[in-house]
């Protein structure tokens, strides 16, 4: 996306507000995240990307940044995207939460759901949005090695290994989890629809 594309989004945008042809809030921030110099700064990093890498790379790794760039654009907007620091008691009933996503679903990872009454319920600290980015490591920078771009089962692997106190770097992004279970809803849906109908013997 040029420079060019950019400024004609905009253009229409303040054309559909000015005519009532779409009036919502939501195009004002779709507006400003346009005009934003986080904006500029993803363009500039798709731009590089594309220009560095072979032409047989270039569609892997140009969806890969597409992802990581609109996970920081929501995580921008979200408005609590600061990274946090939450270490947890590792006990035999586990740590208390699950995880969803993975990069075989070009998707980061994330807290799904924090079971009442479980050791991140008690620690209060963990909620569901949160975006695992790391997990304890002794040898890893930060005392923690990344996950914010693994597999689902390498993620749950790490965590079900870790022993003592576990030690995760999160930031919370909810809208990112919402978006993401109404893609896979979508999914679901659609391979119901296209699943053949079972056929009855008498």
């Amino acid at each position: 996306m040029c420079i060019a594309d950019i400024q004609r989004m905009i253009e229409l945008i303040e054309h559909m507000q000015k005519t009532g042809e779409l009036n919502s809030p939501k195009l004002a921030i779709l507006q400003n995240i346009l005009r934003s110099e986080f904006f500029a700064s993803v363009r500039e990093v798709f731009e590089n990307v594309y220009e560095t890498v072979s032409a047989d790379r270039c569609r892997e790794i140009g969806m890969n940044a597409t992802a990581k760039a609109t996970v920081a654009a929501f995580a921008a907007a979200e408005g609590h995207a600061h990274p946090r620091i939450v270490e947890l008691p590792k006990t035999d009933q586990g740590l208390g939460f699950n995880v969803m996503g993975g990069k075989e679903q070009n998707s980061p990872i994330y807290i799904s759901r924090v079971i009442p009454g479980g050791v991140a319920d008690r620690n209060g600290q963990l909620k569901r949005g949160d975006q695992l980015i790391a997990a304890n490591d002794p040898v890893a920078e930060v005392n923690g090695v990344s996950v914010e771009w693994e597999s689902h089962e390498k993620a749950v692997e790490l965590l079900k290994s870790a022993r003592g106190t576990v030690r995760l770097v999160v930031r919370y992004t909810p809208r990112l989890l919402d978006e993401m279970e109404r893609r896979f809803e979508r999914q679901r849906r659609r391979a119901n629809q296209n699943s053949p109908a079972p056929v009855f013997k008498r």
